[in-house]
């Protein structure tokens, strides 16, 4: 047992084992009492062992962690400039410590909301950069679990529509020494050290175990507003680092059974993950701590889904991916977690990483396919067209032929990773200098144009062009089949300052702005627009992959989707493989949608003539013959200076045109009201 500052109070040994567990009982401990442990073994590096008791070590199933690292050589195994040396300095006065915790927690009536996949908007968020700025927020409750829960944040995501929050890393995690030595901090949270403890700094009060309790009121309070929780996971790697990291407590427990070993030098350690070390994941211990980890958040912390950090290592056995791997079948078989939301981020940086739609049943993947197809398409690279109607219409391709969904896309276009929505637009190249890397950590490559000028710019055409051009991003998005993800702040207008890689700035570069000279208005109800059409239409979030036949239509001559060129004709296979085509025209047919909603009844919606043109002029849409004895509302025109109103009442009214006029790159989207469907 240690006090708050690291000193040994008592010590007990733990004798019993049972199924390679050391194990004890330990009478009248009570919550808030900080431990740790120290384990005896050999030191032999060279044969994966760096048992050293001197290092007072986390228990990988604490509930909660107090502290932080100080920066002091005692944490790591070896003498400051001496890697083969062994260390003899205490680490306790300069550690984290585990805390024994209050398991209660009143939970009233609260309950999973269970959103079905084809309904969910997510919102990707950080705990700190979603409130550290927001003036409606108390300031002592500004970037902790309270501020994120608090009423003010939870009705602004209601007001925007979304219904899910993605929340960057919330496990317990450290930042790296070298980052400390330059002022920076582990902003992204990529560096886990605890599976089962909340992030001790987001907690308003860091005494004892109350981070625990504040996360619990966190969920219920978004909970109660019909907003499902999902966490950012990290499972495939931890905050200890290659060889020469510190030793913290997986590599000081038993190094050889937690982490992967370079085959014959087991000194270092098999990197897929670019941090240093991967989790070894044919390890019992390791299968074992990570189930019994996501049913804990699942059960006790009432989490609703997890998206899975590098999820290509968790999959990896031996060196290649393994699609049947022990991993999948442990999750597939469980019949707690197999039953919420998983999402793959598909790759790593090993070899055999990249595997977006590759992914088993139960899971949604980001689909980093979507992203790069989009954002080509709207920059105007060439022999986009095809790609992108796939894209749009559910990734049919990736996925249909391994018997999953459309909702198995996890779709965006921006995420914390790269660029802003802003940022996309307004830069050529990143501008990484803060980060203190000499400008080379990042992506080089961003898909992204400036429009003829780097950064802000005072040019009012250029900004003209940026601001539809996140208009067309975001409606895209939003209409697209499959699960949509917004990057926060983008609805705002968050800008890096072409900072692509922000992991490490604590600061305002990353953190939203939410003073109105910052934000863009005009922004936020464009996106607020576009989440409500999506939200009260199901023919934008269909179960089933859409059929392009008259097979299932409701109407002889229609299927669920039809694809036009320009001039309102079907298109032909010339006209998707013309490297120069960028405009194309798509009809979604509300009357053919013969899946059940949410209560089982069949549903009809109103039909859709989405008109999408990524060339640099305007252009003349002949509209498809059978909507000629139609009515038509305009709903969305990127080049409008404020949204329309989705109530068809108050649309413009277009009446029956044969042609209409879509200005260069943007989207005009049409419907016509089941009530004056013409059958």
């Amino acid at each position: 047992m240690v006090d708050e500052y690291g000193r040994e109070t008592e010590r007990f040994t733990l004798d019993e084992v049972d199924g390679h567990v050391w194990h004890g009982y330990i009478p009248n401990l009570r919550p808030g009492q900080h431990y740790g442990y120290r384990v005896y073994g050999p030191y032999n590096p060279a044969n994966g062992q760096r048992f050293n008791p001197s290092k007072l070590l986390l228990d990988p199933y604490a509930k909660a962690i107090a502290g932080d690292l100080d920066g002091d050589m005692s944490i790591f195994a070896y003498p400051a400039g001496e890697p083969d040396g062994y260390s003899e300095a205490d680490s306790a006065a300069h550690t984290m410590h585990s805390v024994v915790i209050n398991p209660f927690f009143d939970w009233g009536n609260d309950r999973h909301p269970c959103l079905d996949y084809p309904d969910l908007v997510i919102y990707e968020t950080h705990v700190k950069g979603m409130t550290m700025l927001n003036p409606a927020i108390p300031e002592p409750l500004r970037g902790t679990y309270a501020g994120m829960g608090h009423p003010n944040t939870v009705a602004y995501l209601k007001h925007l529509g979304v219904n899910a929050v993605e929340l960057m890393p919330v496990h317990q995690f450290v930042t790296d020494p070298s980052l400390e030595a330059k002022g920076l901090k582990n902003y992204w949270g990529y560096n886990t050290i605890g599976y089962f403890a909340p992030h001790n700094a987001y907690c308003s009060n860091r005494q004892g175990d109350r981070q625990v309790e504040e996360f619990k009121q966190m969920v219920k309070d978004l909970h109660s507003a019909g907003i499902e929780v999902i966490l950012d996971v990290v499972y495939n790697h931890t905050a200890e680092g290659n060889q020469l990291g510190p030793t913290l407590s997986f590599r000081g427990l038993d190094n050889e059974v937690y982490y992967r070993l370079v085959e014959g030098d087991r000194a270092h350690y098999f990197d897929t993950t670019g941090t240093g070390n991967s989790l070894l994941m044919r390890s019992p211990a390791v299968l074992q701590l990570i189930m019994d980890s996501l049913r804990y958040w699942i059960t006790e912390m009432h989490v609703d889904g997890f998206r899975f950090d590098l999820a290509s290592t968790l999959a990896r056995e031996l060196s290649s991916v393994d699609k049947l791997s022990a991993f999948f079948d442990i999750i597939h078989q469980d019949p707690i977690i197999s039953q919420v939301k998983l999402i793959a981020e598909p790759w790593d940086v090993g070899e055999g990483g990249y595997n977006v739609g590759g992914f088993p049943i139960l899971w949604s993947e980001w689909n980093g396919k979507y992203r790069d197809t989009v954002r080509d398409y709207w920059r105007g690279e060439p022999a986009k067209l095809g790609e992108f109607a796939s894209r749009f219409s559910g990734s049919a391709d990736l996925y249909a032929h391994t018997g999953r969904l459309p909702v198995a896309s996890i779709n965006f276009v921006t995420a914390h990773d790269g660029f802003t929505l802003l940022d996309l637009v307004s830069y050529n190249e990143k501008h990484n200098e803060a980060n203190g890397e000499g400008g080379v950590d990042g992506d080089n490559n961003n898909k992204s144009w400036n429009y003829g000028e780097e950064g802000p710019s005072s040019d009012e055409s250029i900004n003209e062009l940026r601001r539809r051009q996140r208009f067309n991003f975001l409606t895209t998005l939003l209409l697209s089949q499959g699960v949509p993800m917004i990057s926060h702040g983008d609805e705002l207008g968050r800008t890096q300052g072409g900072n692509n890689n922000g992991y490490c700035q604590d600061n305002e570069i990353t953190w939203i702005h939410w003073d109105e000279d910052a934000r863009d208005q005009k922004m936020f109800d464009f996106t607020r627009t576009l989440i409500h059409l999506r939200n009260e239409h199901p023919v934008f979030r269909r179960r089933r992959f859409l059929a392009g036949d008259a097979a299932r239509g409701g109407e002889s001559d229609r299927g669920d989707i039809e694809w036009f060129s320009v001039n309102g004709e079907h298109m032909t296979d010339e006209e998707w493989t013309t490297a120069y085509a960028k405009a194309l025209t798509i009809s979604l047919n509300g009357a053919s949608i013969d899946e059940p909603g949410k209560r089982g009844e069949r549903v009809q919606d109103d039909d859709f003539i989405l008109m999408f043109n990524a060339s640099e002029k305007d252009l003349e849409f002949t509209m498809p013959r059978w909507t000629h004895d139609l009515q038509w509302y305009r709903v969305i025109d990127t080049t409008s200076p404020e949204p329309i109103e989705t109530d068809f009442v108050r649309a413009e009214l277009l009446g029956s045109p044969e042609t209409i006029t879509v200005r260069s790159r943007s989207i005009m989207v049409l419907a016509s009201p089941m009530a004056e469907r013409t059958l």
